[in-house]
């Protein structure tokens, strides 16, 4: 009964639920409210980071910790927040869960991604207006038919963005999934290929999905959920259909398009 009662009054009775450091800063992404902006770019490689945060002005290194690595600067008159997710959904969806809290309300990834369409070539962007739901993040948050939409006015500005810089970009649905390698339908170590995802590549196919990537749907998911502004577009750095892949490939592109857009985004009353 003591220890029961010693619980209930402790100083600090919400801290399991709404994990902080004692300063104050998130518990994962290390960063505390006057940090960040409205606007936040996530790419998911930490090195990545540094080469958008290059294109702000004034740009200042914040924090890095875990996977989370993150610059603040300015793009015109905007201030925005460059932090990378680290690989997958359960890391993006920290990310999201804590940049959220910090009042952050637009968020947009700037990813790679694998092409399965003969048309997306390696080198060009993808800008995902919603993605297929093959992660296992999502399912905890909502039902299994709940759309991972991006929101259009972010979507129509990075298309608007494309068109100006005169990029080659493709719009529509990527599948987001959880697994690099057996997920996207490569063979795994000792040649592990399990046949319940043997057609996976082909229907997505038909179902003229045009990528593979791992972070957008739960960006655009918990979006959705929370009345946050998602978008993501990606450089291609491979085609599952020539086989052809290329580290980088696309990404210079793509962070330029997603700069562009934050310009045309931040005169949109929001």
């Amino acid at each position: 009964m003591v220890a029961s009662k010693s619980l209930r009054t402790s100083s600090h009775p919400t801290l399991a639920r709404e994990p902080k450091h004692e300063s104050g800063r998130s518990y994962h992404i290390d960063l505390k409210r006057s940090e960040v902006g409205r606007i936040a770019l996530l790419p998911g490689d930490p090195d990545r980071v540094e080469a958008i945060a290059r294109r702000f002005s004034r740009p200042r290194p914040l924090r890095q910790r875990r996977e989370f690595t993150s610059f603040g600067g300015y793009v015109g008159k905007e201030y925005v927040v460059a932090m990378s997710t680290g690989i997958g959904g359960p890391s993006a969806a920290i990310a999201v869960e804590e940049l959220a809290r910090l009042g952050v309300e637009v968020m947009v990834r700037i990813g790679t991604c694998g092409s399965i369409q003969p048309s997306v070539r390696v080198g060009s962007i993808v800008i995902a207006d919603a993605a297929v739901r093959l992660d296992g993040t999502t399912d905890q948050y909502v039902m299994k038919g709940f759309p991972a939409a991006a929101t259009p006015e972010v979507t129509l500005a990075l298309r608007e963005a494309a068109r100006k810089l005169r990029k080659d970009a493709s719009v529509g649905v990527a599948a987001s999934t959880d697994s690099f390698y057996v997920g996207q339908r490569r063979v795994g170590f000792g040649g592990y290929s399990p046949s319940h995802n043997s057609r996976l590549i082909s229907d997505l196919q038909q179902a003229r999905v045009l990528c593979f990537e791992m972070e957008s749907s739960t960006i655009f998911t918990l979006g959705r959920i929370y009345g946050l502004k998602a978008g993501a577009l990606f450089g291609v750095v491979g085609s599952r259909v020539t086989d052809e892949f290329r580290p980088g490939a696309g990404v210079d592109d793509a962070i330029d398009v997603a700069i562009e857009a934050i310009r045309l985004l931040a005169g949109y009353e929001m």
